[in-house]
This record gives structure tokens, C-alpha cells and sequence, in this order.
């Protein structure tokens, strides 16, 4: 079995080539400015992409008529349940259309259909970040004109899931278990028996303090900003998203920074630290809530897990509602991989996309 792995970034692209478990090929494909300039939407840059992805391929001397399957990053499409997809044509026109917005994700599907098609082979793509399984309270907010949307890290968070299933011994339907993405955005997600029933919107502001998300502000005092007449609408997007939490406060994203400042004898970076770990600690207490308190175990990964002093300042806080399993980094190319060897061994079965847009 041979599988090529497609992981658009809005500046590379992301491919790896598995033979079974094996990875004989990684590559990060880097876009420069220059290059992506001529393209007026993302969506534009497919063939681009496309040509420089089966170039890598053949400098490396692999072909792609030698390939079993193409998996493809999910993208911005409707919500859906969790899963592997086949790439079809209603969810062609969804990437193309861009249904919840233009981004670099909605590329992988486009991109593997263009690779497997004319080889006859299968595409798919894996758990987009607008996998939805919520319970239906979850969707409710407290205004009704306002409802809550699942939008979260649902890739990383389903491998990562089932790697802690394996550690208990157990299925990954079988247990419970608070899964917490911690990189960039922050999302924190009831996974019972299966599902994610509940999780914080990583991307348009809930949840945790995060290097670059605000997570959840004080609702009444964001309406006064947004009125003050100081801020455009789009200003104050990026203050919750791209320009919030830590590089708010300390003009920085990046965790290693922000541990130096702190040795240095930092207070303001000690106490957006502290923050940053309790309101992680305050949503997996939530989490817990939603479970009943039947918790089997907790999980932390993301770019963000791999700081053990973050990790262990979480720990002081959780590690009473049942185990910890740390699993570092956002281990998107080995999760695509793990899921298409699932589909093609018949262990699980794919998906259709919906036929209709809801």
C-alpha cells in the first residue's frame, strides 16, 4: 500500500509518501511571495501546487501511477461528522465555492482529485476542522440569534484520541476522554465514546488564552470597543484571532520567548503563563463537567506540548481528574497516513460527502 499524503499551508505545502507504515518520503514545499502573487485566490493555486508536488515525486523517483490512494487535507467545507471522505464532486464544488471561507486546507481535496482521477485512482480527505458532533444544547448560546459553531484541530485531536485509547487498552468508542490541542489556537473537546460532543471554537473566540487566539473576553466590554469608534470590524477579528492572548500582551508567539523572559525574571511573562495554563486547566474542568465526571483520561498535544513547563504547570491543575498522556506536535501527515490504511484495509468504512450544501 502506498499512500500520498497533500497538507496545503497558506505558504507550503506539506506532502509525505507512506508505504504501509513506512514514511519513504517527507518533503516541505515552500511558496514564496513572488511566487504565489499572480494567484487572486487560493483556490487558483491548485495546478501550481499540483505540478510542483508531482515534480518532488519524480525527483525522488516515485511515480504516481505506483500509488494506492491520494489523502488529502480537509478543508472549510459543511459540517460533517467525523471520518474519511471520498472526494466527490459535491465536495469539489464546496472547495471551490469556498462554503465557510477561503483557506490553503480547502486545496487538499482539490489537489488529490486532481492527482487520483485521471489514474483511476481513489482521493479522500480526513476529519476537517468543521467536524461536527455535537450534542445539540452545545449549539445553543445564550442569545439565540448567536449559535455555537464546531470548529476546531478535529484532525490531531481524533489521532491523538485513539493513540490515548491504545495506551488504556481500549477502543476509542469505548472510552472518555478531554483531548486538548494546545499550538497557536487552543481547542479543548469532550470526546465520549467517539464523538466530539462538545469543544470551544478555536478560531472566532472561546475558550482558553492562547499565543495567538484571545479566547473568551468579557463580552460587554468588547460591545463598548466595537463602539468606541476606535476600532474597524477587521481590527478587532484580528485582536481575537491572529493578534490576541500572548502576542497581545507580550509582543510575542512563541513559547520558547516567553519561558526565557520569565527566567530573565519577567513578571508580566510569568503572569500571561500562568494564564495562559489555568484557563487551559478552567475548560478541561468544564470539559470534565459535561463528562459527568467520568473522565478515562486526559490528553494534551499540539505544537505547545512539547514545552514541559507548560505542560507540567497544566498538570498541577488536572492531573486529580484522571490521567495525563502527552502526545507533542500536530502529527497531521501520520494521522492522514493512519486513516487512509484504515479505509483501504477495510477497518473503516468512507464516507460520502453530502449530496446538497446545508
Amino acid at each position: 500500500m502506498r499512500l500520498l499524503i497533500i497538507n496545503p499551508g497558506s505558504t507550503s505545502t506539506k506532502i509525505a509518501v507512506y508505504e504501509d507504515e513506512r514514511e519513504i518520503l517527507s518533503a516541505n514545499i515552500s511558496h514564496s511571495a513572488e511566487e504565489l502573487a499572480p494567484f487572486g485566490k487560493i483556490v487558483d493555486q491548485k495546478a501550481f501546487r499540483k505540478d510542483i508536488i508531482l515534480r518532488t515525486l519524480r525527483e525522488k523517483g516515485l511515480e504516481p501511477a505506483g500509488l494506492t490512494a491520494v489523502i488529502g487535507r480537509g478543508g472549510l467545507l459543511v459540517p460533517i461528522p467525523s471520518g474519511v471522505y471520498r472526494v466527490n464532486d459535491r465536495m469539489l464544488e464546496d472547495l471551490y465555492k469556498g462554503v465557510q471561507g477561503e483557506h490553503a486546507s480547502n486545496l487538499g481535496g482539490l489537489i488529490a482529485d486532481e492527482i487520483a482521477r485521471p489514474l483511476g485512482l481513489p482521493a479522500f480527505i480526513v476529519d476537517p476542522v468543521v467536524v461536527d458532533e455535537f450534542d445539540d444544547w452545545a449549539r445553543l448560546s445564550g442569545v439565540p440569534d448567536i449559535r455555537r459553531r464546531s470548529i476546531f484541530h478535529a484532525l490531531n485531536h481524533k489521532y491523538s484520541a485513539r493513540l490515548a485509547a491504545r495506551e488504556l487498552g481500549r477502543s476509542y468508542e469505548s472510552v472518555n476522554l478531554i483531548v486538548c490541542h494546545l499550538g497557536g489556537g487552543i481547542s479543548i473537546g469532550v470526546h465520549r465514546q467517539g464523538r466530539v460532543v462538545d469543544v470551544n471554537n478555536a478560531l472566532n473566540g472561546e475558550g482558553p488564552i492562547a499565543p495567538e487566539r484571545a479566547g473568551t473576553v468579557p463580552a460587554g466590554d468588547l460591545v463598548a470597543m466595537a463602539f468606541s469608534g476606535k476600532y474597524a470590524e477587521g481590527d478587532l477579528k484580528k485582536l481575537l484571532t491572529g493578534r490576541g492572548g500572548m502576542v497581545a500582551h507580550l509582543k510575542t508567539n512563541d513559547m520558547r520567548e516567553t519561558l526565557k523572559r520569565i527566567a530573565a525574571g519577567d513578571k508580566q511573562a510569568e503572569l500571561v503563563f500562568t494564564a495562559m495554563a489555568v484557563t487551559v486547566a478552567k475548560q478541561v474542568g468544564a470539559c470534565a463537567a459535561v463528562l459527568k465526571g467520568r473522565v478515562d483520561g486526559i490528553v494534551l498535544s499540539g505544537g505547545l506540548a512539547f514545552s514541559t513547563a507548560f505542560i507540567d504547570r497544566i498538570k498541577e491543575y488536572i492531573q486529580f481528574l484522571g490521567p495525563v498522556f502527552v502526545f507533542p506536535g500536530e502529527n497531521e501527515m501520520v494521522a492522514l497516513a493512519e486513516a487512509g490504511r484504515r479505509v483501504i484495509r477495510g477497518e473503516e468504512p468512507a464516507r460520502d460527502y453530502p449530496s446538497a450544501s446545508k
